[in-house]
């Protein structure tokens, strides 16, 4: 049975750009993306923010739902969602959850008693994993000999913070909580506990089921990074199939572009055997349209949309 490929990021602080441990790790990132689509990032640090998240996980979503409902939003996929499908499925997001003062708000509208420990659990999270993502991006940046738009892609990503809770189906037959799909973003990072449900399809078309242990973080490629590579990476088809009656948390990391932002292939991975794939689009106005169609019933893909 395949696996997904395991590539250490222990030593994430120590990571430098053309260091032979960078160039190492970076050859791995490339060579599991090309057949696997993602990967499994093992960061020992996040280890110690395991039993933290998932407690403060555990905490909000036991509230009653009219106090969660205080924090759904009018902009799409942001704020408390759910619960659905049958039940078994919520969210809550918030937009650059790595900085503190976008948490706290949230916290206060949940508990007006105060719950400083939520903010920072969930706050020092997404600060690891943006940490994890930008590393990630600059390798694959440099790969394709991007590294100059490092920064501009950086300063126009909304690190978006997101805590998923999939209720167990109570059967042992598998239920299908997430149907196959692609991200929409550029990167998403995805950490669990330890009931699993993840599986990730190669770029073989075979499927694998995730078993993360509780260092993996679990990077998927969304179609707007493939969007803007011209195709020069496919977005990850992934899905959540989970059996029993165990919760299933996960706390994701969604760097997705800004509104205002114009996503457009950069012109050196354009010429005449690379035509331009896509029309440069805006990932704010997209996703209001999406979010339009997802309401009558249409999944619309990414690709698609702005494809020339």
């Amino acid at each position: 049975m395949a696996k997904l490929p395991v590539i250490d990021f222990s030593k994430l602080d120590l990571l430098k750009p053309g260091s032979l441990e960078w160039d190492s790790v970076k050859s791995q990132v490339m060579a599991a993306l090309e057949v696997y689509n993602c990967f499994d990032a093992s960061v020992d640090r996040v280890v110690e923010l395991r039993k933290p998240v998932f407690s403060a996980m555990g905490e909000f979503f036991r509230l009653p739902l009219e106090t969660k409902k205080l924090c759904e939003s009018e902009k799409p996929f942001r704020g408390y969602f759910g619960p659905l499908p049958l039940g078994l499925f919520e969210s809550i997001s918030t937009d650059d959850g790595h900085v503190a003062e976008n948490v706290e708000p949230l916290a206060a509208k949940l508990w007006p008693q105060g719950n400083t420990s939520f903010s920072k659990t969930m706050v020092s999270f997404t600060q690891l994993a943006s940490e994890l993502e930008k590393t990630i991006l600059r390798m694959i940046l440099e790969s394709f000999g991007l590294q100059k738009y490092t920064d501009e892609l950086i300063d126009s990503t909304n690190y978006q913070l997101r805590a998923l809770k999939y209720q167990g189906p109570n059967t042992n037959e598998p239920t299908v909580m997430s149907v196959p799909h692609h991200d929409l973003n550029m990167i998403t990072l995805l950490y669990q506990n330890e009931v699993n449900g993840l599986q990730v399809q190669t770029e073989a078309g075979e499927w694998i089921s995730i078993m993360p242990s509780p260092s993996s973080i679990i990077v998927i490629i969304g179609e707007s990074l493939s969007v803007w590579l011209n195709g020069r990476l496919s977005p990850t088809r992934h899905s959540v199939i989970t059996t029993g009656c165990e919760v299933r948390y996960v706390v994701g990391l969604f760097a997705r572009p800004r509104g205002g932002y114009l996503v457009k292939a950069p012109k050196e991975v354009v010429d005449d055997e690379n035509p331009m794939l896509f029309k440069p689009y805006d990932h704010e106005e997209f996703l209001e349209f999406f979010s339009n169609q997802l309401h009558q019933g249409v999944r619309t893909n990414l690709r698609a949309y702005c494809s020339i």
